[in-house]
């Protein structure tokens, strides 16, 4: 894979995820090309992570992803859109559960707060989607619940943490462990590693 072979170039410290990465890069290839969606979630940089995450997913990141043929001509066929037919880009159905503010204020308002992820992975997720959840600690409460309701709806589990992978560890189908200890050194290598994914994803996918 060659985004990966990019990032550990870049980034020798992070050799011992590269098997991790490139699992999760297949489950997400595999959970898009059935259908499946997207589900992000983290608290703090990590919320904002899941954003930039949806971000290089729904649009195009190092690619344009034009779309050609016969999806060219059924967006050019609604005379209203065809100006903007070709502008449009081919993209991953990815969301960033911390920016349905709405929900997460009315769930942990009248609910518990901290399975307000939880709450949004039962409403949204379906068997054969993807959450990925991101905690430096991997202790995070909200988004080891919301791993959790992944689980029990069959859905594949992907974790970003830090060395050791707290209760995350023992939860998800792929974790991702970068080997740092401290928060912010931890948030320093998830940011190549999420964007070697979307990378590898649309270099497949759009390619």
């Amino acid at each position: 894979m060659k985004h990966v072979d990019l990032l550990i170039e870049r980034y020798p410290v992070l050799a011992d995820c590269r098997g991790t990465i490139e699992q999760a890069i297949t489950a997400i290839l595999d959970s898009h090309r059935k259908g499946g969606k997207i589900l992000l979630c983290g608290n703090g940089g990590s919320a904002a992570d899941s954003s930039h995450i949806a971000g290089e997913l729904v649009k195009g990141f190092l690619l344009k992803r034009e779309p050609v043929g016969a999806e060219l001509a059924r967006l050019e066929s609604v005379p209203e859109l065809k100006p903007y037919a070709k502008d449009l880009q081919g993209g991953l159905c990815a969301l960033s559960l911390p920016d349905q503010g709405a929900v997460l204020s009315a769930y942990s308002n009248d609910c518990k707060p901290e399975a307000v992820y939880a709450q949004l992975i039962f409403a949204m997720g379906r068997a054969g989607d993807i959450c990925l959840g991101m905690s430096t600690s991997g202790n995070s409460k909200n988004v080891v619940l919301a791993i959790a309701c992944a689980k029990a709806q069959g859905i594949t589990t992907i974790g970003l943490t830090g060395q050791g992978g707290g209760k995350m560890a023992t939860l998800c189908d792929i974790l991702i462990p970068v080997p740092e200890v401290e928060t912010f050194k931890i948030q320093e290598l998830h940011l190549p590693v999420y964007h070697a994914i979307c990378a590898q994803v649309e270099e497949e996918l759009f390619g």
